[in-house]
């Protein structure tokens, strides 16, 4: 990947849009991709509950955090 802005980092970002962590996969990065992959898969699942719905809230914010943090990757 040549860094921020790149096309990499664009790409990653993507993938990270429709899997958490993927982007981080993508990039090399597996124990990244493994923590948003499982923090925001377990905020998702707890927030699929009708009483436990408060949940989502941080699943969307992990959720975009691995978008961002996959796009403004510098190795």
């Amino acid at each position: 990947m040549a860094g921020q802005g790149s096309g990499g980092n664009v790409l990653a970002a993507i993938c990270s849009f429709f899997i958490p962590g993927l982007g981080q996969l993508v990039q090399g990065r597996v124990l990244a991709a493994l923590l948003f992959f499982l923090l925001t898969s377990a905020c998702y699942a707890l927030g699929a509950s009708v009483v436990l719905f408060v949940f989502w809230i941080p699943a969307v914010i992990v959720h975009l955090w691995s978008i961002i943090d996959a796009a403004r990757f510098r190795p």
